[in-house]
């Protein structure tokens, strides 16, 4: 693996950090790698990639699974089955000197489970595309031209030179394809479609992973979707939806947080002309509300603001963040920010 001059357009963040991340690289030899907690295809793909990206230059590499199960709608992912079924805490740090940490907006998304700190004799490069994201590693890619860490990792496989394979073109194509809405979502331009599109000629399978991400839904997950839309209230002069979702409604039909999923719900309600921001509110323990935020017109209504005023973080059009509070006191609070935030 070298740097390697190439046609392809990368933006001025891979092209300053890519011969720095290389080089860091080259001289670690054994890698960490993680999925981030509740795993969405763009982390686990880009942490499947990267880890056949490091393995062909003879790096050691694992990959922990993180706090969460991976949904088992990911089986058909390259290498997922070699994921170790392991959190951050369940490892001997000391068996690593590079930790890359991917499509993670901080630390607590690592794990939840504890404070995380790292060793002194642990590198760390956080890659990561979230423009909210702080850059918590000693060194940091945060690409937020970028629509998915897939597409950060894909122009890194360019600028070393390295071999873009079907394992990792696959993984690489369906974390741009479902972090982007299907390139429906900015800042998605020409660039990520042409890396599709290439990743796609590699990988013309991508098809069946794409169909059995979108058709392995289960009851729980259709009840879960029933109970939130029948829940929408309004606010703010008719222009803010929140859905929500208590423990007890989700206890009561068997929902677990691994079949939540937030962004259809959220996506769905700031699709509602003028609705110009969609929220789903789920209490996924008592006491503790995981909030999804969708804007329908990122300029007025920059909800990455708005998650990380409750302390969590994202994109203009799309964050998320968890508070300590029941559904009625996160309610509360999101509106009361909101009004703050917009002047609504």
């Amino acid at each position: 693996m070298k740097a390697n001059k190439n046609t392809f357009h990368s933006s001025p963040a891979v092209l300053e950090n890519a011969p720095l991340i290389l080089a860091e690289v080259e001289k670690a030899k054994s890698i960490l790698l993680h999925c981030h907690v509740n795993p969405d295809p763009d982390s686990v793909g880009s942490a499947l990639a990267m880890k056949f990206i490091l393995e062909s230059v003879g790096k050691k590499v694992t990959v922990i699974r993180g706090d969460s199960e991976i949904p088992a709608a990911f089986d058909s992912f390259p290498g997922v089955k070699e994921i170790v079924p392991k959190n951050f805490f369940e490892i001997d740090l000391k068996e690593f000197d590079l930790f890359i940490i991917l499509d993670t907006g901080g630390p607590e998304m690592i794990s939840n489970k504890g404070k995380i700190v790292f060793p002194d004799s642990l590198n760390t490069i956080v890659i990561d595309h979230h423009a909210s994201n702080k850059g918590f590693g000693r060194m940091n890619l945060i690409d937020i031209s970028s629509s998915s860490t897939a597409f950060v990792v894909f122009q890194l496989v360019k600028e070393w030179n390295v071999e873009l394979t079907r394992d990792i073109a696959l993984n690489l194509f369906t974390g741009m394809y479902t972090d982007s809405g299907g390139f429906k979502y900015s800042p998605t331009d020409y660039r990520v479609l042409a890396a599709a599109a290439e990743c796609a000629k590699i990988a013309p399978d991508y098809i069946d992973t794409i169909f059995t991400l979108e058709n392995s839904s289960t009851k729980e997950a259709l009840y879960f979707k029933a109970l939130a839309l029948n829940s929408v209230e309004t606010f703010c002069n008719d222009s803010v939806a929140i859905a929500a979702v208590s423990n007890l409604e989700l206890t009561a039909k068997h929902i677990t947080s691994d079949i939540i999923s937030g962004s259809d719900i959220a996506n769905a309600l700031k699709a509602v002309i003028g609705w110009n921001i969609g929220i789903l509110m789920t209490e996924i323990e008592p006491g503790k509300v995981k909030i999804s935020m969708r804007s329908r017109d990122s300029k007025a209504y920059d909800v990455s603001l708005l998650a990380v005023s409750l302390g969590g973080g994202g994109h203009k059009a799309a964050a998320a963040t968890c508070v300590k509070a029941n559904i009625k006191e996160a309610k509360e609070q999101v509106v009361a920010k909101i009004k703050e935030l917009y002047n609504l």
